[in-house]
């Protein structure tokens, strides 16, 4: 009986631990389950395992949160990596870019800026500027692209284009010269709207293309990196101080610009400019995370620039090719008589600087180069006359092309020239 009981006691006790063990295991592969949604890549060190193994086969980036992305070259505007980079969305804040773009080619920062009713009833987020009230232009540049205030927005459309619609054809006309190709605004500081073009939106790809063009200009990158501005409005009555809201550029050296966005419909958005280790790339975000994940553009952001510097390097492409001996037609032998025939060697003219310039390449990329010159010519030819040319293309799409030259001069076999040699072969023999 002894034996029994204490058989029975062990017997239970193994069901519920056992018991246990299943029903934690089962609660375990339930947060597997749901946590990638939420939790960050470092808390998982598989998941960290597989990204750096596909970094190190030049893979994409591995897991972002951002609906779309685009990690573009800045220098020659190549895109790459992209999730859904051509993929119309809602951008938000980030349509302010362009709109600071705007104010800089078509106002003056001396300019007197006034106020109207519209735009002093724009939502937050706002300067709380009042109708009849007048500002400098540049001072509200920095309104505009520190703070993100909408109200600052629209005095600024209203001032550049006459009106808010007015500002909006522009927008999307400089939008499309720059090369956005599925790019639509309806209003100067992002907030969700639609006109009979459709609704207000880019792609991460055109966004990228915007911030690569604001780069350019010295003035739009001077505004974008200062963290803390103070100014008045004309009579001196107000006075503002607005803080940088781009947290990136404390996060990580070599940042450039940037500009973050949210609306209900876009999400939070974030486009930037950085440098790491010589290299410039643009990265953009759209529909990254809604209220409670305000930090996964930050995280999505680092990861992209982690991966453009260790798996892209410069590299010159340059490389002489062989160019073919082309035929002449009814051409004057290079000997000058009857015997043999006439050709010209294709010949390339290439500066010592273009031989020497470089692309963001990585590792497993190569570049072709395709030569293609015409099979036969027709006399006469003339030295430095084109017939062909090399190009270099990355992915198919090419990168520069030369033109292919005939290195000599060809004249075309005449009567005259058929009389002369019949004539020097008959007294010569």
């Amino acid at each position: 009986m002894k034996f029994r009981g204490t058989a029975l006691i062990f017997l239970l006790v193994s069901v519920f631990f056992f018991g246990c063990v299943t029903i934690r295991a089962e609660n375990y592969d339930h947060m597997k389950q749901i946590v990638p949604e939420t939790a960050e890549t470092e808390e998982y060190p598989q998941i960290r395992h597989e990204t750096e193994k596909q970094e190190e086969a030049g893979g994409d980036p591995g897991h972002l949160y951002a609906l779309s992305a685009v990690l573009m070259d800045g220098d020659s505007g190549r895109v790459l990596y992209e999730k859904e980079g051509e993929t119309p969305r809602p951008n938000a804040s980030t349509t302010k870019v362009l709109t600071c773009m705007l104010a800089l080619e078509y106002g003056a920062g001396d300019d007197y800026v006034t106020v109207s009713a519209r735009a002093a009833s724009q939502p937050d987020v706002q300067l709380n500027i009042e109708e009849g009230e007048q500002y400098y232009l540049e001072d509200l540049l920095y309104s505009l692209m520190l703070q993100s205030h909408n109200d600052t927005a629209v005095a600024i459309a209203e001032h550049i284009g006459g009106s808010v619609e007015g500002f909006a054809s522009m927008l999307n006309k400089k939008a499309e010269e720059i090369g956005c190709t599925d790019t639509h605004f309806v209003t100067p500081n992002g907030l969700d709207a639609e006109d009979e073009g459709g609704s207000h939106h880019t792609t991460a790809r055109d966004l990228a293309l915007i911030m690569r063009y604001a780069i350019k200009s010295r003035t739009f990158l001077k505004i974008t990196e200062t963290r803390e501005y103070t100014f008045s409005d004309i009579s001196g009555k107000r006075t503002f101080t607005v803080h940088n809201t781009n947290a990136f550029l404390d996060m990580t050296d070599g940042v450039l610009s940037g500009k973050t966005g949210f609306t209900g419909d876009a999400g939070y958005c974030y486009v930037c400019a950085c440098t790491k280790n010589g290299k410039t790339f643009i990265i953009s975000l759209l529909g990254c995370g809604w209220p409670n994940n305000k930090t996964y553009k930050w995280k999505d952001a680092v990861t992209l620039l982690n991966y453009g510097d260790q798996n892209y390097e410069y590299k010159t492409f340059f490389r002489q090719p062989e160019l073919p001996v082309i035929p002449v037609e009814n051409g004057v032998p290079e000997s000058g008589g009857l015997e043999g025939k006439a050709s010209v060697l294709g010949t390339m003219h290439v500066s010592g600087s273009e031989k020497e310039k470089e692309v963001l390449l990585r590792n497993d990329e190569k570049i072709e180069c395709r030569v293609a010159v015409k099979k036969k010519l027709a006399a006469p030819v003339t030295k430095g006359e084109e017939i062909g040319k090399v190009t270099f293309l990355l992915n198919g799409k090419a990168l520069v092309s030369y033109p292919v030259v005939a290195d000599q001069n060809v004249e075309e076999v005449s009567y005259l020239w058929c009389v002369d040699q019949v004539f020097h072969s008959f007294f010569h023999e």
